[in-house]
């Protein structure tokens, strides 16, 4: 055999055991790729993404598109070589380390039910946020969530129990609660005033000093809101908080006359607040590259997003910067109308 036919030979069985190898080695990587979008003011399997139902709506037009990252991988389905290799050379791809979205704490099951009670949240807030904005009154309701085992509320309060009270002091809000708490000195008791079941009930719980040395009872609370009237969302398969931006201003696009979007094509993400503050997200890049693939013109930035999305905005994709839900309504407004401040990323 020449020596030409025999390097042709070794440098084939070579690249041969090398694909077998990267067909089949499992590296603890994760591929994040642009998801699909779904537009808020729109229809998923002819059913709204947003259906109002006791409350008066109004037509809309164009789109307020969530945007989503798809992801392959993880401790119960390793990616292999190859799939890495070729996320590493897409720049609309990131390979991350596993770890990353699923921390050695947490199962892969754990965390996609976390995504799912995340997403729920969300919307709950962002109709929160939506009213708050358009000046609609509703109740928040604080309730106990779970109870620290071994704390001084464990065999006091109990789950479900819906906390009015905290030492004579109505609760509206978690912070109510939390701020009478820590008001204490450690060892001193707090009267809570509780609805379980069909009975409301006072309950005296001594306290004890938490890491800061503040007084704790050892209770994880959570907000639920009665709302004036219903705000059902359809999402489908789809989990996290990064949605309630899109959720809220669908929400308020439905509840006022006129089109918010002028008829444009919108995409956006962050996270809400009830009280209508945005926050910041994962994966910007690939939301992005998925808002440009889908139509969109302009993208609604969280302002703690805008630096890294600078680095990686598509070509004809316009970063406009949302630090909160009434200034992204108002950018809007500016948009369609051409007159105002329309706030981008890089600025101010």
């Amino acid at each position: 055999m020449s020596r030409r036919a025999l390097t042709l030979l070794v440098s084939g069985f070579l690249v041969l055991v090398l694909g077998i190898l990267g067909a089949t080695a499992k590296v603890p990587y994760v591929v994040l790729s642009p998801g699909p979008t779904e537009n808020t003011i729109g229809e998923i399997e002819k059913k709204p993404v947003i259906a109002i139902s006791g409350r008066p709506t109004y037509p809309t037009s164009g789109a307020l598109s969530l945007v989503t990252v798809a992801y392959q991988g993880g401790p119960s389905s390793r990616i292999d070589l190859l799939t890495a290799l070729r996320g590493w050379i897409d720049p609309s791809v990131a390979v991350v380390p596993e770890e990353t979205i699923f921390p050695d704490t947490r199962s892969q099951k754990q965390v996609e039910e976390e995504n799912t009670v995340e997403m729920t949240n969300s919307q709950d807030y962002a109709t929160a946020a939506a009213l708050t904005e358009l000046k609609i009154s509703y109740e928040t309701l604080v309730l106990v969530a779970s109870i620290q085992k071994g704390k001084p509320a464990d065999g006091k309060l109990k789950d479900g129990d819906k906390i009015n009270t905290v030492d004579g002091r109505r609760v509206t809000e978690l912070k109510t609660v939390s701020d009478a708490v820590r008001a204490h000195k450690p060892g001193e008791t707090v009267t809570f005033n509780v609805t379980r079941g069909a009975k409301t009930l006072d309950v005296t719980v001594p306290t004890e000093a938490g890491p800061d040395g503040k007084a704790i009872v050892g209770v994880v609370m959570q907000p639920k809101y009665e709302f004036p009237f219903d705000v059902d969302i359809n999402v489908g398969d789809v989990g996290g908080p990064s949605a309630g931006l899109m959720f809220s201003l669908g929400i308020i696009d439905k509840l006022t006359p006129g089109q918010l979007t002028g008829g444009k094509d919108i995409a956006g993400t962050g996270t809400i607040t009830p009280a209508g503050q945005v926050g910041a997200i994962g994966g910007i890049a690939q939301k992005m590259v998925g808002a440009r693939k889908s139509g969109a013109s302009v993208f609604l930035t969280p302002a703690e997003n805008c630096d890294e999305a600078l680095q990686a905005v598509p070509d004809g994709l316009r970063l406009v910067k949302a630090d909160n839900l009434h200034n992204a309504v108002l950018a809007l407004d500016a948009l369609r109308t051409g007159k105002g401040e329309v706030p981008a990323c890089g600025t101010g």
